[in-house]
């Protein structure tokens, strides 16, 4: 029964999130504002991550392959497919709802015990769309780039693990990057980046939203936050995987 309360308040707070907005200006500045808060201020820590994914994933598969009869360019095929189906995408979800999912959850949190929330309501402010929606489309559309970008950061960085450690011959690192290449495994890497994206900041924002008490119950909210968020990402990643890939 708790699970169901919790469920039916979530999709309320969902229809008053996507409620018509009142004035379109003032949630495009908002939209630009979350853009750089949520998406761009995490571009630093999903680079040095993607870096050290692509050079551990290359460097594991040099190590565990050292066959004569399996050809070396298999090991940047691994790495490239590595990248764009699974790491670049759920890796970086899980990440992302630690540091943005917290972030949501600890500032819509303290905006409901300081009551900055009842004072939206009060002005006659719909308080869930200000709040939340601008979140949600920042999120979805800011991901996918960082999705992007962390393909081709990780991708490079398992080129510089075979430059600086010669596990393998560059040259047949950069034809596996190039062997056999499947476009529609970025397409599933981006829809999956967008779902993951809708479900960090709505649950995130759901469990900050409803907070009750002081300073402590907004940190268990977001670690609730993070601890939902995670599980409802490796769930949706098994579902998507096998409706996209099967």
């Amino acid at each position: 029964m708790n699970m169901l309360f919790h469920m039916g308040r979530y999709y309320l707070l969902m229809f008053k999130v996507f409620a018509k907005p009142q004035k379109r200006s003032v949630y495009f500045r908002q939209i630009l504002r979350e853009v750089e808060n949520l998406g761009l201020n995490s571009l630093g820590i999903v680079i040095i991550i993607s870096v050290f994914m692509g050079a551990v994933i290359t460097l594991q598969s040099a190590y565990n392959l050292e066959n004569p009869m399996i050809p070396l360019y298999l090991i940047g095929l691994t790495t490239r497919d590595s990248m764009i189906l699974e790491f670049s995408s759920t890796v970086v979800g899980l990440i992302l709802a630690g540091r943005v999912g917290s972030n949501i959850a600890s500032e819509i949190g303290t905006m409901r015990i300081s009551e900055q929330i009842d004072a939206l309501e009060i002005m006659g402010i719909n308080s869930a769309s200000y709040l939340v929606f601008p979140k949600v489309i920042a999120t979805i559309f800011i991901n996918p780039v960082l999705n992007i970008i962390s393909m081709g950061v990780g991708i490079g960085g398992g080129y510089l693990a075979v430059v600086l450690t010669s596990a393998i011959p560059p040259p047949d690192y950069l034809i596996g990057i190039r062997y056999a290449f499947v476009p529609f495994y970025i397409s599933y890497s981006v829809i999956k980046t967008i779902i993951f994206a809708y479900i960090i900041t709505t649950v995130s924002a759901y469990h900050g939203y409803y907070v009750k008490g002081g300073a402590l119950e907004v940190g268990r909210a977001s670690t609730k936050a993070v601890v939902y968020s995670s599980i409802l990402i490796l769930l949706f990643n098994v579902l998507i995987t096998q409706f996209m890939l099967a």
